[in-house]
């Protein structure tokens, strides 16, 4: 048995560095190949799989679930808009809650049926393991191709929120198998209610407790570190008293993203974006990699239990159910995609209201409280108009509801949660060979051909020169805020040191300098930093791009811009900041 032990640790050694060295190479070439990534690993999985000398791979469950899930979801999470994320709550809510449960119980409903030693409670957690689509093959071709934003959004939001919800009511299901009773909706929707308001509560904590710790270190390694363990102080409490651990960990990335901005350090929120980057890159490739890996072992274990259902059987199960997945999501986003039409109109109504409302107010007379009414009522309107705003010029069309409709690829979850299925269940081989059936197909089928249906439908991506206008002018503004501080210089700088005309109009040249460069769409240069006036500049400067970020922090928390466009504006705040601040050198 030691032996053995040790024979496992180096295989797991080996299969470490080679499949690093494979989803680098793959990542390399994939995008001159014109294929997500995702799809090129699960087919190399699926041939390393059958090579001469390669182990039968089989990875445990609850290591995709609590090792590799966790980052890979707050890693998405703290790089999704706040503000995009509560604009498009509804479709999201739609797609990776009220969707999924009805394809968990529809798919359930049909395995059951077919099956003749399978209860409705084992029907129903395969369907929950098959509800969840997985968003990184769509995202990754999406942003490639250039998808609209508000696409991705939605995609990328039911990919964080799915999970959940199929992993609760997957655990609820399990627990019922075997238990010779109709599976109680009111039970199952009793502990959703409980797992999702225990994983918002925690989720909330862990991410407000970190945040705050973080901004009280100036060492961005220090900081880091904490970093790396969010995900996991979110989601392994949580789990254990019963609610939702993904929840929590989205709940958790989502405010830290939020907040980040406005609290920690910016060497330290670049340290975060390089390494987030980097752990989500090697983590999501990882999991389709090990996708196609464990493809072969699961065929041999079919094979040898065929006397409970036959190879060609399964894999016919597996292709049905593939099939009633499309369908159903289908289905479903057919509606939905009127109903935005019909949200947008009712935002227009509730806008005007809210104007009329406030315009009502401005009429009556002030008094302390009342200025703080209007003030509030003000902030109000401003995010109302900018939520109708965004509605309107990222509307999606019937075109949109198409790509939403076929970017339902299977991933993560559906691997690791079929490999939970209870080892006394009957078909148990054959179930979990459905699910990576599913998972394979939907990401060759689906995957392979979204690029295609991207470019038959015509869909007008990002606008390059709209973006690049409209972060000149977020540029524009956010100089007009920020030399107001120059108005009193001396308030900067030591009230005794005298403050040389020419550093002042140097610091607004420079503030200048940056809105004209993205209105003619080039670069300028980094400004000389003279050795004489060099640090009372800096100082001065770096008051600008305090004053700026600011008012960047409250035209996010109103959505007036994209937030593709703010993103960029405060990727261009933390560069000049990191600029113009000594860089550490005590370690």
């Amino acid at each position: 048995m030691e032996h053995a032990a040790e024979l496992d640790f180096g295989v797991i050694e080996v299969v470490g560095v080679i499949g690093i060295v494979v989803i680098v190479l793959v990542a390399a070439f994939s995008r001159r190949l014109g294929i997500a990534a995702p799809i090129l690993l699960v087919i190399i999985g699926v041939g390393l799989s059958y090579a001469p000398g390669v182990p039968e791979l089989e990875v445990p469950p609850e290591f995709v679930l609590d090792v590799l899930l966790p980052p890979i979801l707050y890693a998405a999470a703290i790089r999704l808009s706040f503000v995009d994320f509560r604009r498009n709550l509804g479709t999201i809510v739609s797609l990776s809650v009220v969707l999924v449960v009805v394809t968990a119980f529809g798919t359930g409903f049909v395995l059951f049926d077919r099956l003749d030693r399978l209860d409705l409670a084992a029907g129903i957690a395969l369907g929950a393991v098959l509800s969840p689509p997985d968003a990184v093959a769509a995202t990754a071709v999406g942003r490639r191709l250039g998808l609209p934003p508000r696409l991705l959004v939605v995609l990328e939001g039911e990919g964080l929120v799915n999970d959940a919800t199929a992993l609760v009511l997957f655990g609820s299901a399990v627990a019922l198998v075997g238990a010779r009773s109709e599976v109680n909706l009111l039970l199952t929707g009793e502990q959703f209610a409980y797992a999702v308001v225990v994983a918002v509560v925690i989720g909330l904590i862990v991410g407000m407790v970190t945040v705050a710790v973080r901004s009280r270190l100036d060492d961005p390694v220090l900081a880091t570190a904490i970093s790396i363990t969010v995900p996991f102080l979110a989601f392994a409490p949580t789990t254990a008293i019963g609610a939702s651990g993904v929840l929590a960990v989205v709940v958790a990335g989502l405010y830290t993203g939020y907040a980040n901005p406005g609290s920690v350090s910016v060497l330290t929120r670049t340290s975060d974006r390089i390494n987030w980057s980097t752990i989500q890159f090697l983590l999501e490739n990882a999991v389709f990699l090990l996708i196609g890996l464990q493809i072969r072992g699961l065929v041999e274990r079919v094979d040898a239990n065929s006397s409970e259902l036959s190879l060609q059987a399964t894999i016919g199960l597996g292709l049905l159910a593939t099939v009633i997945l499309i369908a159903l999501r289908f289905l479903w986003v057919g509606p939905l995609v009127l109903l935005l039409k019909l949200r947008e109109q009712h935002a227009e109504a509730r806008t005007l209201r809210s104007l009329q409302f406030l315009q009502a107010r401005l009429r009556e007379p002030a008094s302390g409280f009342r200025r703080k009414r209007i003030t509030a009522l003000r902030r109000r309107y401003a995010r109302q108009r900018a939520d109708l705003e965004q509605l309107r010029s990222q509307s999606i069309d019937w075109r949109g509801g198409v790509v939403l409709g076929w970017s339902g690829m299977r991933g993560v979850v559906t691997l690791a949660a079929a490999q939970s299925l209870p080892q006394e269940l009957p078909y148990r081989s054959q179930l979990v060979l459905i699910a990576f059936i599913v998972a394979v197909v939907t990401l060759l089928l689906q995957g392979g051909t979204l690029p295609a249906l991207i470019r038959a439908l015509r869909i007008s991506g990002i606008d390059e020169e709209e973006d690049q206008r409209q972060l000149a002018a977020l540029l524009d503004e956010l100089s007009f805020t920020g030399l107001a501080v120059l108005d009193d210089p001396q308030g900067v700088v030591d009230s005794g040191t005298d403050v040389d005309p020419e550093v002042i109009e140097r610091v607004r040249q420079a503030s200048y300098l940056r809105a004209e460069a993205a209105w003619e769409r080039s670069h300028s240069g980094d400004l000389p930093l003279e050795a004489t006036p060099h640090r009372l500049f800096r100082r001065l400067r770096l008051a600008v791009v305090e004053a700026e970020r600011e008012h960047l922090l409250e035209l996010r928390r109103q959505g007036v811009y994209p937030a593709r466009i703010e993103d960029r504006a405060q990727a261009l705040l933390d560069l000049e900041e990191a600029r113009l601040r000594p860089a550490r050198t005590d370690h």
